[in-house]
């Protein structure tokens, strides 16, 4: 399968690409460098999508374009590169799809759980349609609208993405200093859901949905079993055979992050409803499950 990959060089694109080798890859990036440096030699690399008149050699496109949205402060400057980065770029896809006489058969474009917004301990499947006015969840609103534009011209896929867990990047690799120090605490008081996956069960399902020719619409990319933030720090530190003892306070948070910490002390309690219902398996289902996997030393077998 030929595929036209935005975001490549990110946590999970580049995993994506690395592990499914068996895909024709062309990775538009911003950052060729990094690209030929992270990704197979045998890769195609763009920095310019105006370069392509149309979609016609793809038979697939994966959006996962984006500026970090944790990683600074939300200024108004910032916030304004953050929406620009996702909205920009998957206008520009839509555009080439409507140029394509034989368009890409699928459009697997990225959003995230941040579009639910708060709700509590409220199971969340794909069929909740009373989303938050916050910031974040506007971000995938209009994101999720503009990606199906296309869907006149092929099937669209939207991925929910919740934390994605990986022991050498992303969110968790920001963590594990910290709680390897006997530093890690909850967050707030604790009781907030945070929908995670392992980053495995992502890329896996992305290919499923990638494959699945009945699947379209939003994805819920998170585990079954979503726990709360109390439930993940504890785990967390008994993989690592660590203590944690210090909590965060919501105030200082807040102080800190500004307006982004709600993606932190918000409440989502995600299911994959549409995904367990199409077939897919999930190996790490289970958060000890996966911290074992992503932490603990595999065995060497001679």
């Amino acid at each position: 399968m030929k595929i036209l990959m935005t975001g490549g060089t990110g946590l999970i694109g580049s995993r994506f690409i690395n592990e499914f080798e068996q895909h024709e890859y062309t990775v538009f990036t911003r950052s060729p460098y990094q690209a030929k440096q992270d990704l197979p030699p045998q890769t195609t690399i763009i920095n310019d999508l105006s370069k392509l008149s149309d979609l016609n050699e793809f038979d697939a496109v994966i959006n996962l374009a984006g500026e970090p949205i944790i990683d600074k402060r939300w200024s108004q400057r910032q916030k304004g590169m953050i929406c620009q980065s996702r909205w920009h770029t998957t206008d520009k896809l839509v555009k080439l799809f409507a140029q394509s006489d034989n368009p890409p058969e699928v459009f697997i474009s990225g959003s995230a759980v941040g579009i639910y917004g708060n709700h509590g301990d409220k199971f969340l499947p794909e069929t909740q349609t009373t989303f938050s006015k916050d910031f974040a969840s506007r971000l995938c609103q209009r994101w999720e609208r503009i990606s199906q534009e296309a869907s006149d011209y092929t099937r669209v896929v939207n991925l929910r993405t919740g934390i994605v867990l990986d022991g050498k990047g992303g969110a968790l690799g920001k963590m594990l200093p910290i709680f390897k120090c006997n530093l890690g605490g909850k967050i707030g008081d604790g009781q907030q859901f945070m929908p995670w996956i392992h980053i495995q069960d992502m890329i896996n399902a992305m290919s499923f949905l990638l494959s699945h020719k009945n699947c379209e619409g939003p994805f819920n990319l998170t585990s079954p079993h979503a726990v709360t933030n109390y439930q993940f720090t504890e785990e967390l530190a008994h993989t690592l055979n660590k203590r944690a003892y210090l909590p965060m306070p919501k105030a200082i948070l807040k102080f800190a992050m500004g307006e982004a910490s709600a993606l932190l002390l918000d409440s989502q309690r995600v299911v994959p409803e549409k995904l367990i219902e199409a077939g897919f398996h999930f190996d790490f289902p289970e958060i000890e499950d996966a911290f074992t996997d992503l932490l603990m030393p595999h065995p060497v077998y001679s």
